[in-house]
């Protein structure tokens, strides 16, 4: 069974001028001990998807519907109360900024006491003695002096690693990730992202690692998910999805990598901008921007669907596109 079922998730934050729809019909799973990685481009909707998971949407943000399951139970309907036992206790998260999860006025250790102490049956001593366990595997030296100094006594990637020792402190059995690395230098990032690697492996925890670094999950993940304008367009196996990209989206994601084999003047870019909420297009949100774009694209919205190992919201992969002769005439032209 799967830990964690988002299952047609649709997130609207309602106005003056009417509801916008920022997340339209989310549907993925992941299996316990594995790491799934959500990435796309800023305003895709990859960090409201982590919010609506572990109860922190910003109001007026609210889960309009869907369901979201943890071990088989729903936990987008629970109130205020019941949502922050469950995170924490089974439900850990990392965020972008460390200071915004390190209260500054209390010690690293008051902050993992507590949060131990706040999820499982065991004494002051036990919990101090767990936290310098934690720190110490999370990299942290001297543990036992570090844990009565204040965020600010850190640098940054070290804070980083006491976020991750917080957001294990109750042995959850997810974590959701959101742009973990981003605030630290490449040289810490790739310590940090083996870290939050081995140590979620050795626990048998799993991962929901969001990022906007294809670098960062073809390293880390097991499945990725490719965001677009509130929808997925695109989920598979890492490799296949990074090596093979089904959907014309994944593939410029691609190709916009710097490749240090090649010696060329310009990187390739993808044309235009994620469209905003207010002024999504019909059919095929990519469609404006879409190199392989035709009729179909820009009338009827594709689900997801089965494009070799992977699945892809795109009408190239229908399996009615060739008989009904609904195909791509410019692609050629585009191309060339």
């Amino acid at each position: 069974m799967s830990l964690l079922q988002v299952k047609n998730l649709v997130v609207e934050f309602p106005g003056r001028r009417g509801t916008l729809r920022a997340l339209d019909d989310i549907s993925f799973d992941i299996a316990p001990g594995e790491v799934l990685g959500v990435v796309g481009e800023s305003g895709a909707g990859k960090s409201l998807t982590g919010a609506a998971i572990i109860g922190l949407l910003e109001p007026p943000g609210r889960i309009a519907s869907g369901q979201i399951l943890l071990e088989g139970e729903r936990i987008d309907q629970l109130g205020h109360e019941a949502m922050r036992h469950i995170r924490g206790r089974r439900i850990g998260a990392i965020f972008q900024d460390p200071l915004t999860s390190l209260n500054p006025l209390y010690t690293v250790g008051q902050q993992m006491v507590e949060t131990v102490l706040a999820h499982l049956p065991v004494s002051a001593a036990e919990a101090r003695e767990r936290s310098i366990a934690l720190l110490r595997d999370t990299g942290i030296s001297a543990p036992e002096q570090r844990i009565d100094h204040y965020p600010h006594q850190f640098s940054g990637g070290m804070r980083q690693r006491v976020v991750i020792a917080l957001a294990l402190a109750a042995e959850p059995k997810l974590i959701v990730a959101d742009e973990p690395t981003t605030a630290l230098d490449v040289s810490i990032q790739a310590q940090i992202i083996g870290l939050l690697k081995r140590i979620c492996h050795e626990r048998g925890a799993s991962v929901m690692l969001i990022t906007h670094d294809m670098g960062v999950i073809a390293e880390t993940c097991d499945r990725v998910a490719v965001m677009y304008a509130g929808r997925i367009a695109e989920i598979g196996p890492v490799h296949e999805v990074i090596n093979h990209p089904a959907h014309p989206y994944t593939a410029g994601l691609m190709a916009a990598i710097p490749d240090m084999a090649l010696d060329r003047e310009r990187l390739n870019q993808i044309d235009g901008a994620m469209p905003r909420l207010n002024a999504i297009p019909s059919g095929c949100a990519f469609n404006p921007r879409c190199p392989q774009v035709f009729d179909r694209c820009r009338s009827q919205r594709p689900d997801l669907m089965a494009a070799g190992t992977t699945r892809a919201a795109c009408w190239l992969h229908a399996s009615d596109a060739a008989a009904t002769g609904n195909r791509p005439e410019v692609v050629a032209e585009v191309q060339a």
